[in-house]
């Protein structure tokens, strides 16, 4: 099971230091789950300094997918490995409905990484229109067909009218959309959308839910932490 706490854009070089610090603290011992700390671009440095020696890792929010270029603005997968970073977020659904992302090109930023050695957990999920719509099931099968299978591949489920709001699927909805999911593409799953200490049992409770990609919760030590030793428990 995988926790990932995806910081968006909270957190310069020192308080993300500072996070890290208590973080690998409070964790320490902590056994049965992966844990993931996704920092901005400036703070991926700092964080890895602080959790070396730890199991907790490190990725960034976004990679691009050539290996340098006129790219203004974007960063590689060889960038990220020289920094000790070896994972990544690709299509997340700020950057898809905010700067453009589409199926094709997180497609490519996934392969690229998946090819360079880092893991990488591709973003999927419904708009609250497509879901009235009734368009859940051939959104994501559209999105999930768009990745190939790789060892290395995650897959973040993230209704997007659940991000940022507060709003959550039912643990019923989100196994159902997990279970479509994996009719497509059999790789390990995350739940995302409104993550909390809270909700975080019975949502890792599902059967083909694996984990969970955190946004509001992961930026506080003890709310991310208590989500952590959920998922501790269900292994």
């Amino acid at each position: 099971m995988l926790i990932a706490g995806n910081w968006k854009m909270y957190k310069g070089p020192a308080e993300a230091a500072e996070f890290c610090a208590v973080l690998r603290g409070r964790l320490a011992g902590l056994e049965g789950v992966d844990v993931a700390v996704c920092p901005p671009f400036v703070s991926l440095g700092a964080a890895v300094q602080a959790l070396a020696g730890t199991e907790i890792a490190v990725a960034a929010q976004n990679v691009h997918w050539d290996a340098e270029g006129a790219f203004t603005g974007e960063v590689s997968a060889a960038m990220l490995l020289e920094l000790g970073v070896y994972g990544a977020i690709v299509g997340h659904s700020e950057r898809r409905q905010q700067f453009g992302e589409t199926d094709e090109t997180t497609a490519r930023r996934a392969a690229a990484a998946l090819e360079a050695g880092i893991w990488v957990i591709a973003c999927v999920g419904e708009t609250e229109a497509e879901r009235e719509a009734g368009e859940t099931e051939a959104v994501l099968r559209r999105q999930v067909a768009a990745l190939d299978p790789h060892d290395r591949l995650v897959i973040a489920y993230e209704p997007v009218w659940a991000i940022g709001t507060g709003r959550t699927a039912t643990p019923e909805l989100a196994q159902e959309a997990h279970a479509l999911i994996r009719s497509v593409l059999d790789v390990p799953i995350l739940y995302g959308g409104s993550v909390k200490p809270e909700n975080a049992a019975d949502l890792l409770a599902q059967p083909d839910v694996d984990g969970a990609l955190v946004g509001g919760a992961s930026l506080e030590v003890e709310s991310f932490a208590a989500i952590c030793e959920e998922a501790a428990k269900k292994q």
